[in-house]
């Protein structure tokens, strides 16, 4: 597959900065501003940092964020007055070992305790009895898809989802969880290094990466959420996103999402598409959103 390059981009700087001792660099004031606006609360003694927002009059609709991998709630930053003009309420956490919550070491983290977390904060706030729509990113797609699993079940936790909205799958949670891993040859081998090397040197990150194997594990638990749940779905896709390559990749979608509709972004727009066209994602998603 043509995208491990950006794989192994991705995990070449974390590790450059453990082999260097680069201490982190100091919060910008934009960072500073998004801290100081937002609160903490406390899941099994680890501080989860949140926002939430009450926003348009009238409204009762709530959005839960879900952030990607590897960053935080910020990434929502270029929306976010955007979704107070439309909603509610507007929640977004930072995922434990991410952003400014807790990052314990050692710790086992798992897709399950980060959609548990989504569960706590929900009840936190007291909206586990509201109706919740979810647009999530990245690695919060797969947040999302077993949050969408837990919904199926009798003795769900909280509230009915409104919609699912991922905008830019990553590459593991929908083309390589329906494709058979890229990992063969020489990727293989360099696969192999970079895991030998993360857990030598940092095995808070090699901890935080197991979700790309628990992907692969519980394929089936998160593709077949998606398949099986009435909650509606839209997918928000940038045609240049090298994790997600087009048009092999939206084809792949529709086929295995038939009922899910698509917005297709400019050429140019990337893997981070609330950050590069957050004009264009928002349009897209709140069209979404007013079609139903």
């Amino acid at each position: 597959m043509k995208e491990w390059w950006v794989q192994v981009g991705l995990l070449s700087v974390p590790l450059l900065a453990v082999y260097l001792h680069i201490p982190p660099p100091k919060l910008s004031p934009a960072l500073l501003s998004w801290r100081s606006s937002g609160g903490y609360f406390t899941y099994k003694d680890q501080n989860i940092f949140y926002r939430d927002s009450t926003g348009a009059v009238g409204s009762s609709d709530i959005v839960v964020l879900l952030h990607g991998f590897p960053t935080s709630s910020y990434d929502w930053c270029k929306i976010w007055e955007g979704l107070t003009q439309r909603f509610h309420r507007v929640v977004a956490l930072d995922f434990v070992g991410f952003g400014f919550s807790d990052k314990p070491r050692p710790h086992r983290y798992s897709i399950f305790e980060q959609a548990s977390i989504v569960e706590g904060l929900v009840r936190h706030l007291g909206l586990h009895h509201q109706r919740i729509n979810l647009l999530s990113h990245d690695y919060g797609d797969t947040v999302a898809q077993e949050l969408l699993h837990r919904s199926l079940q009798p003795r769900m936790l909280w509230g009915l989802f409104t919609d699912f909205c991922p905008a830019a799958p990553s590459g593991s949670c929908l083309w390589e969880m329906w494709i058979p891993s890229h990992c063969t040859g020489a990727n293989s081998r360099l696969c192999s290094t970079l895991r030998h090397r993360l857990l030598r040197n940092d095995r808070f990150l090699f901890s935080i990466l197991q979700y790309i194997n628990q992907r692969k594990k519980h394929r089936d638990r998160w593709v077949g959420a998606l398949m099986s749940t009435s909650v509606p779905l839209h997918l928000i896709y940038g045609p240049l996103d090298p994790v997600n390559p087009h048009p092999e990749f939206l084809q792949l979608y529709k086929k295995v999402l038939p009922t899910s509709t698509v917005s297709v972004l400019d050429d140019h727009i990337s893997h981070y598409p609330q950050l590069e066209d957050p004009t264009g994602f928002l349009n897209a998603y709140l069209n979404f959103i007013n079609s139903f």
